[in-house]
């Protein structure tokens, strides 16, 4: 069942890359029912916290009636950033699986701890791996086509600027 849920992230990281935003998908589950999903579309809505573990959460929440998500498990497909961990922590998730890590920026794993800091009043209980050269992949195409001007990103320069 991991994988099956992680290719539906995947699915949404795709949707995300096809309207030029950073490919990263998550879905979140109870029960064996899907009752989040969520695609990043900080580009489009013009938002920073429009992450797609932040939407999957903020849809998980209005499913199920409330801000706590005991008994949920999350899929992403790229690990997530300090924003996107504490809100994991803070909405209780019990179980996050994370496709491939994020040496950069990611909070789980590479460069800090977050879902798992004994500090905290909650942890969660972390899988890295699941499909992983797959959702690596659909970054590292991401990426490479917009260097070579193959995809174009949804950022649009302000008038401003």
């Amino acid at each position: 069942m991991h994988e099956e849920y992680m290719r539906m992230a995947l699915d949404l990281a795709r949707q995300a890359a096809a309207e030029g935003e950073v490919p990263v998908g998550a879905v979140i589950v109870k029960d064996g029912k899907v009752v989040g999903r969520g695609r990043n579309s900080t580009e489009t809505d013009k938002d920073p916290t429009c992450h797609a573990e932040i939407k999957a959460i903020r849809e998980a929440a209005k499913t199920l009636g409330g801000w706590r998500l005991p008994g949920c498990s999350m899929y992403v497909t790229t690990e997530p950033c300090s924003m996107c961990a504490g809100a994991i922590v803070l909405a209780r998730i019990e179980e996050l699986y994370i496709g491939t890590p994020d040496p950069k920026a990611g909070a789980c794993v590479s460069l800090f701890s977050i879902p798992t800091d004994s500090r905290l009043n909650h942890r969660v209980k972390l899988t890295v791996g699941i499909l992983q050269e797959e959702c690596s992949a659909v970054l590292k195409d991401f990426f490479r086509g917009l260097r070579s001007g193959r995809i174009k990103s949804a950022a649009k320069p302000s008038e401003e600027q």
